[in-house]
């Protein structure tokens, strides 16, 4: 058995031998890295600091169109597929989507935690050191789980680290050049189009066991579709912002921490429920998950900053 598999058989024990009363503490932290997380840099930039509402989104959705080319470059099975003997905790088995290499629930941990570090290192020092702690004990909940590889986990936060470093030093230098950031929209746009191109048009391992085959890629495609949707609505949203629509926050308005509270939960209904409801299954997994994020995060760019500007107290 190869090493990786190893160190989760060892965890997999350690899960056995304190008879699970860890999981749902790491089921938990897990979930609530891709569950409500991802609404805080909305929440950011609505209501507390657009400049790094503007860094959260940015490095978020980066990070989320990166990592989905590179799994469904690399294809890499999960664990329990690649060895029998690996038994992930609950329902992990069927709760997982997309291929295993690299880690989605790792990503998305180190670019809303790390970038709150970055954020707050210097004016709350104990928020950054707990949103470390939290980072790494998501990480390592992947493994204890049993749903990733220790090369999964250490790869996805070392490239989302690297993107968190690289946004921060384009926002700083281009804050203001109107120009620049037209044309990195454009190139934005293009990124966003090529790749959807070359997960369709690539191939995929089609390995078959007893006549089933063991990973369908038409399903494994559908996180991507996601991250390309909310990558080109943010890309889009956020032309039209600096264009046209110029939102501030309106500190010391009444109704702002209403309408913050109410927008995250319009993004959070629309994400659950009604968009699995309806556009997903009217346009399919792909494309319907595709338009749902495109509409969610184009919603949260614009259309919820003018009501928030137009709100009465």
């Amino acid at each position: 058995m190869a090493i990786d598999l190893q160190y989760l058989m060892f965890l997999q024990n350690l899960r056995a031998s304190t008879g699970g009363i860890f999981d749902e503490f790491f089921n938990a932290l897990s979930k609530f890295a891709v569950d409500l997380l991802p609404f805080l840099p909305f929440i950011i930039f609505w209501a507390v600091s657009k400049k790094w509402g503007y860094r959260f989104l940015t490095t978020l959705h980066v990070a989320s169109l990166v990592n989905g080319i590179i799994k469904l470059t690399v294809c890499a099975y999960r664990p329990w597929i690649r060895s029998d003997a690996i038994q992930p905790a609950g329902d992990s088995k069927t709760a997982a989507t997309g291929y295993s290499f690299p880690s989605g629930h790792t990503m998305n941990a180190t670019a809303l935690y790390g970038t709150t570090v970055a954020w707050q290192r210097k004016e709350r020092p104990w928020l950054a050191v707990l949103c470390a702690v939290l980072l790494a004990l998501t990480a390592f909940s992947r493994n204890f789980l049993g749903v990733h590889t220790p090369q999964d986990v250490i790869v996805s936060f070392c490239e989302t680290l690297v993107i968190i470093l690289i946004v921060g030093k384009l926002q700083d230098k281009l804050s203001g050049n109107g120009k620049a950031l037209d044309i990195l929209t454009f190139v934005g746009i293009a990124a966003c189009i090529l790749s959807l191109v070359y997960i369709k048009l690539k191939p995929y391992p089609m390995d078959y066991v007893d006549g089933q085959l063991l990973v369908d890629p038409v399903k494994m495609m559908n996180d991507s579709f996601k991250a390309a949707g909310a990558f080109l609505g943010f890309v889009i949203g956020s032309f039209i912002d600096r264009h046209y629509l110029h939102y501030e926050i309106p500190e010391g308005k009444k109704s702002l921490a209403l309408m913050t509270a109410v927008g995250a939960f319009l993004l959070l209904a629309w994400k659950e429920l009604f968009a699995p409801a309806t556009i997903v299954p009217v346009l399919g997994g792909h494309w319907g998950n595709f338009v749902a994020r495109f509409i969610m995060v184009f919603f949260a760019m614009v259309v919820w900053p003018y009501c928030i500007m137009k709100a009465k107290d």
